[in-house]
């Protein structure tokens, strides 16, 4: 999530923290481990990851505990870097409550027709001669491009499924970021595509995506993809260009699908894919190694009649 330049002594002091490092250093994001750049402050809280944390590409790393700091880098200090950083990301993009179905702030194309029922959000971007069908939601920030149809009752922008395990229970973390939709891309009816958690989750040009479709948090997905009914597709995910998942697919999170992969109807994918590769099953492998081994499962009962008649005394 990018904000305004500000410094590391005013997050400092938003946030309650201790700093170290030079006070004048320019802050420019928040963002997680896995989309930080530079300028973005990111946090840690467990010792497992610390040097991964302090190593990124992150300009200053809000930790739990005084650590020698990286050359170039800047830390703050705070007993729970968990609420701070969300603390800090809700002052510079707080909830904004909105009376009307389509905010005063979205920003709507000329030739895009928006049905009844809909809501578009603030700070929302929709693109030239997009359908936007009854029942639809776009939240807040959310980026659609030109040409796109978003069928009844989806929902662009929900909050990620994100919950660290407390004492008392579970703690949300809050969700910041953005679903961006390029052009000439398709979703079905009743799908939902949630944002991103600091960042974007990205459904790239060209894609298509049947019903009850379920995208998580910081996904990505190519361009000239084809999304059967009811896949789920776990956070953090990249789908490459010309993927294919097939009905009922459902995706582990943090995977890689290569270009021009195949997942067939009813797999389940627990590893990445190559590039090209067809899969199938649960867990998904190679499309001809699992028909082997289902040929060779029918064939098991015959197989067994015939060696107990063989060898009655087995």
């Amino acid at each position: 999530m990018k904000i305004k330049k500000t410094t590391l002594k005013h997050i400092a002091e938003l946030i309650g923290a201790q700093y170290v490092g030079n006070p004048n250093m320019p802050v420019t994001g928040f963002n997680e481990i896995h989309k930080v750049e530079a300028g973005d402050v990111t946090f840690v809280d467990h010792p497992k990851y610390y040097g991964k944390a302090l190593n990124s590409a992150a300009t200053v790393v809000l930790i739990n505990k005084q650590v020698e700091c990286p050359e170039g880098k800047a830390l703050l200090i705070h007993d729970d870097p968990f609420d701070a950083f969300i603390k800090a990301m809700r002052h510079y993009r707080p909830l904004e409550p909105c009376s009307q179905a389509i905010s005063p702030s979205a920003e709507i194309g000329e030739g895009t027709v928006i049905m009844p029922g809909s809501f578009v959000g603030n700070h929302a971007k929709i693109g030239k001669n997009c359908i936007i069908h009854p029942n639809v939601t776009i939240y807040d920030y959310c980026v659609v491009g030109d040409n796109v149809v978003i069928h009844s009752g989806s929902v662009i922008g929900a909050d990620a499924y994100y919950f660290q395990r407390r004492a008392d229970g579970y703690k949300k973390f809050e969700s910041f970021g953005r679903v961006v939709i390029e052009d000439d891309v398709e979703i079905g009816a009743l799908c939902s595509i949630d944002k991103g958690v600091t960042s974007d989750t990205t459904i790239r040009k060209g894609t298509k995506m049947d019903n009850h479709c379920q995208v998580g948090h910081d996904s990505y997905i190519g361009c000239n993809c084809l999304i059967g009914s009811h896949a789920a597709i776990a956070g953090v995910t990249r789908i490459e260009d010309d993927v294919i998942l097939w009905g009922r697919v459902c995706v582990n999170k943090d995977l890689v699908i290569g270009e021009g992969a195949v997942v067939l109807a009813t797999s389940a994918v627990d590893k990445s894919i190559e590039p090209g590769k067809a899969v199938f099953g649960v867990p998904a492998q190679d499309v001809r190694k699992q028909w082997r081994e289902q040929a060779a499962m029918r064939k098991l009962p015959d197989f067994l009649k015939e060696f107990y008649k063989n060898n009655p005394d087995f």
